[in-house]
């Protein structure tokens, strides 16, 4: 395998009395980078013109049904396929598409139908679209206050006390990724909090930790 080896040179201003000069020589293939990525991918993410909402939208049109996920994949994978929201679709007869959305524009990238093997999870997630009458898009337009969504998921195991409900993901730029329970019902936000962290966490009061949830919004 080629070795790609980079060679900088930085000479500095010659003062009075002599000057220095320094080499610096990395390999590309025994050192990976160590740039802190977290700021740039928060940048990008935060850049996005196109909403949660407006994704599942666009996905509804191309394959009609109910939406119970999307999600900005935001990884530019080495297939070269592009950062796009990737919206999950159960339609009428059962069947699943996946439909890939470009971020900037809210063009169709690519559409995918699914068969389910497993009926009882279909029947799962029908069972929990039943209980809500906030959808997809209301879900995360309902976090958005909270910063930029990227992705919005349908909590089918009603882990959060039995209520259906939707788990929501949001980026602000500079900051770590939070998550948020919003009500299936009613739409009210909240956030989410690890099962194991007690059951008196389950109504969204302060338990005290740190990444629990923003206190400026």
């Amino acid at each position: 395998m080629q070795r790609n080896i980079v060679i900088a040179a930085v000479t500095a201003a010659v003062l009075v009395g002599g000057g220095t000069a320094t080499a610096l020589a990395t390999t590309g293939d025994d050192a990976p980078s160590t740039a802190p990525r977290t700021d740039d991918d928060g940048a990008r993410v935060t850049s996005v013109k196109v909403s949660a909402g407006d994704a599942v939208a666009s996905a509804l049109r191309e394959a009609p049904g109910t939406a119970v996920s999307a999600e900005l994949d935001d990884q530019d994978g080495d297939d070269g396929e592009r950062m796009a929201w990737e919206v999950d679709v159960l339609a009428g007869d059962g069947t699943w598409h996946s439909v890939r959305i470009d971020p900037s524009t809210g063009k169709v990238l690519g559409s995918q139908t699914e068969s389910e093997d497993d009926t009882d999870d279909t029947a799962e997630v029908r069972a929990a679209l039943k209980g809500t009458a906030v959808d997809a898009a209301e879900a995360a337009k309902a976090a958005a206050g909270h910063g930029t969504v990227t992705s919005v998921e349908l909590d089918d195991d009603h882990h959060g006390g039995g209520r259906a409900a939707w788990e929501v993901d949001t980026r602000t730029s500079g900051k770590a990724e939070q998550d948020w329970r919003v009500d299936g019902r009613t739409g009210k936000v909240t956030a989410d909090r690890p099962d194991d962290s007690g059951s008196d966490d389950s109504d969204g009061s302060d338990s005290g930790s740190d990444d629990s949830g923003p206190d400026d919004d």
